[in-house]
C-alpha cells in the first residue's frame, strides 16, 4: 500500500484542524454552566472518525474532489450528534471519566448533564435544519429516535445472560453504527448521489459501525484506563452484555453466577475479564468485527476505483488495527 494505516487522514487534515475550532465555536449558550458544560465534551478529543469518513466520502463523490461548505457542515454535526449521546450514555451508566477527562454529570450533575445533551441535540437539529436539504435532515433526524431505541433495549436487557449475538448486534446498529451508516448516505446525499450510490455508503457505513462497537468492546475487557480513559470492565459493571462476554457464556457457563450477581464489586468484574480472556471469546469477537469490515470493504471495492477509495479502505483497516 502506498500510505499507512497512520497518514490516511492526510487529505483532510485541514478541514478536521478546521473542525475541532469550527465545535467551540458552533456550542453557543447563554448560561454560562452549559456553555461550560458543552465546552467540557470536546476537552477530550477522541478519534473523530465520524467526521473524518464524512469528509473522506465527500471527497470520493464530489467533482474534483471538492469537499462542499455543506458536507464540512455535515461532519460537524455528526460529532456533535454524537457528542450529545456520549452525555446521556455517561449518566445512564454512571462513568465518571471519558477519554480521561471528567464526564459533565460528575463534574456538574445529572440535571446539568441532561440538560447540556438535550442542548447538543438540539443545536445539531438547528444546523441541521439550516443545510436546507430535506432528504438530509429525515436521514440523519432518524438517529436521534435509533439512539433512543438502543438505550431502551439496553435498559432492559441488563444483566440478561440469555442475550444472543443477534440482539447484540441489533442493539449496537441503534447505538453506533446508525449514525455512521447515515451521516455516510447523507454525505452523499449532499454530493447529489444516485440512491443506488446513496445505498452504498449507508452499507459501507452500517458495516464499518458495527466493526467500531464491536472494537470498543473488546477493549473494555482488554485495555488499561490509560488507554480506554476510563475503567476496563464499565460494561459488565453496568450489565451490558457485549460480544466478548456473549461468546465466553458458550464455554464458561460458570460466568452465568458471576451475571445473576451483577458483578457486585471489583473482584467479580476482574474474575470475569480473566475468565473472557481465558477463553476464545476476544478471538471470536475480533473475527465478527473483520467480518463486518470486509462486508465494509466489498461494497466499495465492486464498483469504485481503488484510488478513489484509498483512504476510505486504509480508514477501514485502521479501525480494525486498533485491536491488533
Amino acid at each position: 500500500m502506498i500510505k499507512s494505516h497512520n497518514n490516511f487522514l492526510y487529505s483532510i487534515d485541514r478541514d478536521l484542524i478546521q473542525l475541532n475550532k469550527n465545535l467551540k465555536k458552533m456550542i453557543i449558550a447563554e448560561h454560562p454552566i452549559l456553555y461550560a458544560a458543552a465546552e467540557q465534551l470536546f476537552k477530550g478529543g477522541g478519534k473523530r472518525i465520524r467526521p473524518a469518513l464524512v469528509l473522506l466520502i465527500a471527497q470520493v463523490t464530489t467533482i474534483d474532489q471538492k469537499i462542499k461548505a455543506e458536507q464540512k457542515r455535515l461532519a460537524e454535526i455528526t460529532e456533535i450528534i454524537h457528542t450529545a449521546s456520549l452525555v446521556h450514555d455517561d449518566i445512564i451508566d454512571d462513568c465518571e471519566k471519558r477519554r480521561g477527562v471528567d464526564t459533565v454529570h460528575n463534574l456538574f450533575n445529572n440535571k446539568v448533564a441532561v440538560l447540556a445533551g438535550d442542548f447538543l441535540f438540539a443545536q445539531s437539529s438547528w444546523y441541521l435544519a439550516n443545510l436546507n436539504n430535506l432528504d438530509v435532515v429525515k436521514t440523519i433526524s432518524k438517529v436521534i429516535t435509533d439512539f433512543a431505541e438502543g438505550e431502551v433495549q439496553q435498559g432492559m436487557s441488563h444483566f440478561d445472560n440469555q442475550i444472543s449475538i443477534e440482539d447484540y448486534i441489533k442493539k449496537s446498529f441503534y447505538k453506533t453504527a446508525s449514525l455512521i451508516a447515515s451521516s455516510c448516505k447523507a454525505t452523499t446525499i449532499l454530493s447529489n448521489c444516485n440512491r443506488n450510490v446513496q445505498k452504498d455508503f449507508y452499507l459501507y457505513g452500517k458495516h464499518i459501525g458495527l466493526a467500531f462497537q464491536i472494537i470498543d468492546d473488546i477493549f473494555d475487557i482488554i485495555s488499561s484506563f490509560d488507554n480506554l480513559g476510563k475503567p476496563a470492565g464499565s460494561d459488565l459493571k453496568n450489565g451490558n452484555l457485549t460480544a466478548p462476554l456473549i461468546f465466553a457464556l458458550e464455554e464458561k457457563p460458570e460466568l452465568n453466577y458471576l451475571i445473576n450477581q451483577e458483578f457486585q464489586n471489583t473482584l467479580n468484574i476482574n474474575k470475569a475479564i480473566e475468565t473472557i480472556k481465558k477463553t476464545k471469546a476476544i478471538q471470536k469477537s475480533k473475527d465478527l468485527a473483520e467480518e463486518h469490515i470486509q462486508l465494509a470493504i466489498q461494497i466499495l471495492k465492486k464498483k469504485y476505483s481503488y484510488k478513489n477509495i484509498e483512504n476510505l479502505l486504509l480508514t477501514s483497516y485502521y479501525i480494525l488495527n486498533r485491536i491488533n
